[in-house]
């Protein structure tokens, strides 16, 4: 008869060693949680702090009334059309690309070079950007003058101006459109090739699939992302401030001129700008991974 000790199960050398591991596999993500730490979730903190308090330290709720001044209002209103503008155009238009590119019947060259440049000029931003559209559609641009003097046209005589609500967003559309269709192309390939042979078999037509199979199956995807591009116009300030200046009331130059500026300065009304900011774009960004959840269940 065997005794309890010969029955029970030695250690087994294997789980062990499992957990000797297990501290030095958390190491490969400590850098990405210090870096969460030190660069978003301790910047959030003393926004929120800072927003509650007057240039003294004490709490106050004036900086949060101060929010709901006309010009402050006006600045988020003008922000939110110009975030909206930029997101909805890019949204259509990038769908349209992203289309051609992957269910088109393109060259099968064309897809990695789309794919390649709309990462490149999804990160493309701030003073270059701004840099690249006044040396193009500035009043002393290239395209302006070739209008001009090649076809008579002035193009400024038509009222554009590229420091305005709508130059500023034909700038925005510029990184949006990629970030669209980078977005995008992973949800139009998971369109499953069964789904039209059924409906054809059904008898529908390409519009019928299109507008009772892949348009609700897509319509997560399209909402989720156009929300998305809402939020990184929404934030964007570099483009904004080196295009514009302060010609525009819209909230980044705002909070940059109560943080930095030498005449309007007030700190902790610039926490508060920015607690807006952050509010608006956190609402957008959960509603995005929300409807991302939804229709990651078609990619399964």
């Amino acid at each position: 008869m065997s005794s309890v000790a010969d029955t029970a199960a030695p250690a087994s050398p294997v789980g062990s060693a499992r957990k000797r591991r297990l501290p030095l596999t958390w190491l490969g993500v400590a850098p990405f949680f210090l870096f969460a730490i030190l660069f978003l979730i301790w910047p959030t903190m003393y926004l929120i702090v800072g927003a509650f308090q007057d240039p003294a330290g004490n709490f106050t709720l004036q900086n949060i009334y101060d929010l709901f001044q006309p010009q402050i209002m006006s600045a988020y209103w003008i922000s939110i059309k110009v975030s909206l503008a930029s997101a909805i155009g890019g949204a259509i238009i990038g769908f349209f690309l992203a289309w051609a590119v992957v269910l088109g019947n393109l060259p099968s060259w064309l897809r990695p070079t789309v794919l390649t440049f709309s990462g490149v000029a999804s990160n493309f931003a701030g003073v270059p950007l701004a840099f690249a559209f006044l040396a193009t559609l500035g009043r002393t641009g290239f395209v302006t003058i070739l209008l001009r003097e090649w076809f008579g046209f002035n193009l400024y005589a038509t009222g554009f101006n590229l420091l305005s609500f709508f130059g500023l967003t034909l700038t925005y559309l510029f990184f949006q459109i990629p970030l669209m269709v980078l977005i995008l192309t992973p949800a139009l390939d998971g369109l499953k090739k069964e789904w039209r042979e059924a409906s054809s078999i059904l008898g529908a037509t390409n519009a019928q699939y299109w507008r009772m199979v892949a348009f609700p199956i897509l319509w997560p995807s399209l909402l989720g992302t156009t929300l998305l591009l809402f939020a990184n116009a929404f934030g964007a300030i570099a483009t904004a401030y080196a295009l514009t200046g302060s010609s525009l009331n819209i909230v980044p130059i705002l909070l940059y001129a109560q943080i930095r500026g030498d005449v309007l300065h007030n700190q902790n009304l610039g926490y508060a700008l920015a607690l807006g900011m952050i509010v608006i774009t956190g609402i957008s960004n959960l509603i995005y991974i929300w409807l991302r959840m939804r229709a990651e269940r078609w990619q399964r």
